[in-house]
């Protein structure tokens, strides 16, 4: 859960960091945008001053120094302006803002000349950038206008020629990281200018590529994307300009971006990770210490709840198994019988063979009992001394007697050394008591107490009977117990 509550941390500081970026990339987008739409509204309105003046017959008829200077005067003022020219229906120029007499060049082939003699409804045309030809500028555009006749026939057209050196000196001043761009292109895909400089890069067709098409989704925007250019990912914000097909876009590097944020994750993530393996290992240890305290709670247990010579329950573990069979029986209406053995003249044979052969003796009576009380409920425990009692749930006096019998049978072939016993062998005595209240029978005893005494009295009784043998607790022994 740390780990998950620090990545959803980390995650939303990077998208802090993108938003960041993106709102600053934004707002130099629209300052951009604001500096080229002032400098294009300044060559426009030259080209609109040349449209009006040749359209003035006074102007017209002036000298033609004079007429030179108003055609051309408002062209003073825009910035990184090649040349303002006019020219006829077939391309040749008719006024040039260089010279007089113009000189002897034809436009026919440009693209802003096309425009406006293959339609009518071009407005303002903006070109591809192109070479001058009588100049050693660097590249320019064209923004042009047409002329018509008073018919509306095709007359020829104005173009203002803008130096591409101007959006470069206006992108060089700006600062983006080492993976930063900035880009002006026209709203059908050709590269204006792009920072950082490449010739080859100008004049770029690019609407093929998949970072073009969402530029066209708006006037305004941001999205990440590839750029067609280099293959970097940006993130980018773009913006166009207004009376004009021109888009500026801004271009941040998203590894640029995110840098800072990489730094800090690694180290939120260290820390984290740090943070939880002392958690797993903790954990750990409190885990092996528990389970050392419950292993060795469970060996007390059993330490308690057995007896160490034969391996059969503990006088404590009997008296509670008794207590639980004892009331399910009572509830369920089921018989219960109970076993009591006792070894034949242990005290003599531990006499003559030593407590160690007593021990070895008590071990492989607690062996045979073991052997036969498989059943899942039957319970055997050392109930003291020589003394054994098994508890037999579900188990009628004929039952209980079978078992009896076969575990009196198993203990004398045994044939384990015993001078004092019959036949110079170990033997034991067996008691058998049943408590059964099913329907039909009659209920003997009152309490659990009465019940293991009866057990008591059926082993005396074997006893009395001489030994090696099994002795049933009847009605009659019952009512001389009473």
């Amino acid at each position: 859960m740390i780990a998950a509550l620090g990545g959803l941390a980390l995650l939303q500081m990077r998208r802090d960091a993108l938003d960041n970026a993106s709102e600053a990339s934004a707002n130099l987008a629209l300052t951009l945008e604001r500096s080229i739409t002032r400098n294009l509204q300044i060559h426009a309105l030259a080209i609109g001053g040349v449209v009006e003046a040749l359209h003035d017959p006074s102007i017209m008829a002036m000298a033609p120094g004079l007429r030179q200077r108003l055609l051309f005067d408002r062209s003073i003022n825009a910035e990184d302006m090649g040349s303002l020219l006019v020219t006829d229906a077939n391309g040749n120029l008719m006024f040039d803002s260089h010279q007089w007499p113009p000189r002897p060049v034809n436009v026919a082939d440009r693209d802003y000349f096309q425009a406006h003699r293959n339609g009518t409804d071009a407005g303002l045309f903006l070109s591809r950038p192109f070479q001058p030809r009588l100049t050693p500028e660097n590249k320019s555009i064209g923004i042009s206008r047409r002329l018509s006749n008073p018919d509306g026939s095709f007359a020829g057209i104005v173009v203002g020629t803008l130096r591409l050196n101007y959006f470069r000196k206006l992108f060089d001043g700006v600062s983006l990281g080492e993976g930063g761009t900035l880009t002006l292109l026209r709203t059908d895909g050709p590269i204006i200018m792009r920072r950082p400089y490449d010739a080859a890069s100008i004049g770029r067709d690019i609407s093929a590529s998949p970072s073009f098409a969402p530029l066209l989704h708006g006037t305004q925007g941001s999205f990440i994307g590839v750029a067609a250019v280099d293959g970097v990912q940006r993130l980018y914000s773009f913006r166009r300009i207004p009376g004009f097909p021109l888009i500026v876009v801004v271009g941040r590097a998203t590894d640029d971006v995110l840098a800072p944020w990489y730094r800090r994750a690694w180290l939120f993530a260290s820390l984290i990770g740090a943070m939880d393996a002392a958690i797993i290992a903790l954990s750990v240890l409190l885990s092996r210490q528990w389970r050392r305290r419950v292993d060795m709670e469970e060996h007390l247990r059993w330490m308690v709840n057995t007896d160490g010579l034969t391996g059969l329950g503990s006088r404590r573990a009997l008296d509670d198994a008794a207590d639980v069979e004892w009331r399910r029986a009572r509830r369920h209406g089921q018989p219960l019988s109970l076993l009591m053995l006792d070894v034949d003249h242990f005290k003599q044979f531990n006499d003559r063979y030593g407590h160690q052969a007593g021990d070895d003796a008590l071990a492989a009576v607690g062996a045979c009992i073991q052997r036969h009380v498989r059943r899942p409920g039957d319970y055997a425990g050392r109930y003291g001394g020589e003394e054994f009692a098994i508890l037999l749930p579900h188990t009628d006096a004929a039952g209980a007697a079978v078992i009896a019998e076969a575990v009196r049978a198993a203990v004398q072939a045994l044939r384990i050394p015993n001078a004092a016993g019959l036949d110079g062998m170990l033997t034991v005595s067996v008691g058998v008591v049943t408590d059964d209240n099913r329907a039909g029978s009659d209920e003997i005893f009152g309490e659990l107490r009465a019940f293991l005494r009866a057990g008591d009295e059926a082993l005396y009784l074997a006893k009395r009977s001489g030994r090696n043998c099994v002795a049933t607790f009847s009605a009659t022994a019952a009512a001389l117990a009473s």
